[in-house]
Parts: structure tokens; sequence; C-alpha cells
């Protein structure tokens, strides 16, 4: 074998043979949304950290980081492009418009696998401990297709967001999604699960549930979230609430069986009910339960209301599904230029 290639066979016991490369070509893609007071220090960081992995042969000389612009009103777009004509380590993409985390981390991710052999994917906040890259890479090269980067504490969260950030966790395992624990959007993923990743076609995306679907061989990185550099959280309670809605009502039907079930529940409670207004009629004494009758009235109206908006979320996601609109549109591509 020519040694320009620069490949590696590891034969599995199947007779198999998967081909690594010795310096792979690694992106590491970077979604930004107004990030213009935290870029400088991101390109710093990453820079050197880029630099000490093509020195010590861990990836290749081709490796790049590629910024994402989704959409921003501030002035992070100029300095991304600024930043890509003095090092030749970066590289853009700004798409048409704002689309969100999600989709703007997506369109990253299925434009750099045409150029690069592993993906990392990481917020532009330097909260993800860039350190975390060397580990993710070893595991890559002895032979992990994904590899998660995990958060080993939350001690920098408030007690409400540590409290409700786990509870998501659990909730989710409970529903059956098959979500990484304390895992967000810093993970490491190989050219081929992003090649099967492509046929995933969903308009409502929850990345971090998806990414377990694809299979293949995968392992955690552990490390220490630290705060914020500058700027403020993308991420408000709001957005946070919604977020877990999505990923919620994406990935599991569950929710629609509870409706099933309560629904039983009321009705066997009803014929109790039945059972005894007939009684209270046939006693005489109807009057005093008026009370009882307009509690669950008001109780059965609002589990109804309820009822129906979880019903109507499964409907609307379904509606935006079948509509099969692109999910990101990229305006630009620095590495095309």
């Amino acid at each position: 074998m020519h040694n320009s290639l620069l490949f590696t066979i590891i034969e599995l016991e199947s007779g198999d043979h998967m081909f690594f490369h010795k310096e792979p070509v690694l992106y590491v893609v970077v979604p930004c949304y107004n990030e213009e007071e935290v870029l400088e220090e991101t390109t710093r960081q990453l820079k050197a950290k880029m630099e000490q992995l093509i020195k010590s042969k861990q990836i290749s000389g081709k490796s790049k980081v590629m910024y994402v612009n989704d959409g921003s009103k501030d002035k992070t777009w100029d300095i991304i492009q600024e930043i890509h004509k003095q090092e030749k380590l970066f590289t853009g993409i700004t798409l048409s418009r704002n689309r969100g985390h999600q989709n703007a981390l997506l369109g990253g991710l299925m434009t750099a696998k045409k150029y690069a052999d592993v993906v990392i994917s990481m917020d532009a906040d330097l909260q993800d401990d860039i350190n975390a890259i060397d580990e993710m890479i070893l595991k890559y090269k002895d032979g992990c297709d994904i590899v998660y980067g995990v958060r080993s504490a939350r001690k920098k969260d408030t007690f409400f967001k540590r409290v409700t950030a786990q509870g998501f966790y659990k909730f989710m395992k409970v529903l059956g999604v098959d979500c990484v624990y304390n895992h967000a959007d810093y993970r490491l993923t190989s050219k081929r699960v992003l090649d099967e990743f492509e046929n995933y076609k969903e308009v409502n995306l929850f990345l971090r549930g998806m990414f377990p679907l694809v299979g293949f061989k995968s392992d955690v990185v552990y490390y220490e979230r630290k705060e914020r550099f500058a700027g403020e959280s993308k991420y408000p309670l709001k957005k946070m609430l919604n977020f877990a809605w999505d990923g919620i009502t994406s990935f599991s039907v569950k929710p629609l069986r509870f409706i099933c079930v309560l629904g039983f529940i009321i009705l066997l409670f009803s014929i109790g009910i039945m059972i005894y207004s007939l009684v209270r009629y046939l006693t005489g004494n109807t009057v005093s339960g008026w009370t009882f009758l307009s509690i669950s009235i008001w109780f059965i109206g609002g589990l109804q209301m309820i009822s129906i908006g979880i019903i109507g979320e499964y409907v609307g996601k379904m509606y935006n599904e079948t509509k099969q609109r692109p999910r990101y549109i990229i305006a630009e591509n620095l590495e095309e230029k």
C-alpha cells in the first residue's frame, strides 16, 4: 500500500477491514449567533489547540475550524470573514437567515463532512473544554465513530438549572429516549456517521437524541464545563423549555399514551361518580353535591384542553415534516472561495 495514502489497516475478528487515517482531517464546527464578543478569544484558543494537534501529528495539516453564522444581527459574520483572511486554519459559512442552533449545527456538520474525516461540534462561548478534543481524537483512532463530550459536574449551574436539566435527562430516559446523560452538543463524529446521518430527514431537530440512533461504536469523554467567557447565553429559560419540549415530542409518543391511560382512569372514576350521584338522588340529597360537581367539571375541562394541546403539538410536528422545507440554506461558503 502506498505511503502517501496514510492509511492503517485494522483487521477485525470477522475478517473485515476498517481504514483510519494516521493523521485524520479534523473540522471543528462552531455555530455562532451574535458572538462578536467571544470570537476573538475563541479563535485564539482554538488556533493554539489546532496547531498543537497538527504539530504532534494527531491530525492533518488540512484540518480547520468552521464557524457557522446563524443569521447574526451583529458583526459576527464580518469578524469570521476577517479571521478567514488572516488565518488559514479558519473558514466559515453563513446561513441565509437565523434558523436556530440545531439547524445551524446541522448545516455546519453536513458542509464540513465534505472536507473532513472527522468532525467535532462545540459552542462558541468557550464553556466546552477544548482540551477534551485530544482524548476525543485518541478514542476515534481507537475505533470509535462517535465520542460524546459529557459534563462531569454541574457546579457552575444555578440550583434551578441543575435540577431541571438533570430532571430532563431522567425524564427522557423514562420516555424511552436513548439520550446520553449530561451531554449537550459537544461531540466527535466520523465522516461515515455523518454520511448515514444525512438520511435522517427530520425537520424538528433534537441532535443529541438523534445521533445515538445512528449506531456504530461510541464512547464518552468527561470534562468540566466552564463559565461563559463573554456575552449572554443564547438559551434563556423560555428557549430551554421549548427545546426540552421539542426533544420530548420529537422522540416519544408516550405523552399520547399517557392521555389514553388517563382517559381510562377518569372513565372509571366517572362511573364511581355516577353511582354516587344516583344514590344521592334516590335519597333526596342532591343539592349538597354542587361543589363537587363544579370542581369535577372544571377539572375535566382543563384536562381536555391540555390533552388537545398535546395532540395538537404532535399534529403540528407532522404538518411541518410533510412540507419537507429545507432545514437551512447556506448563503455563502468561505471554503469555496
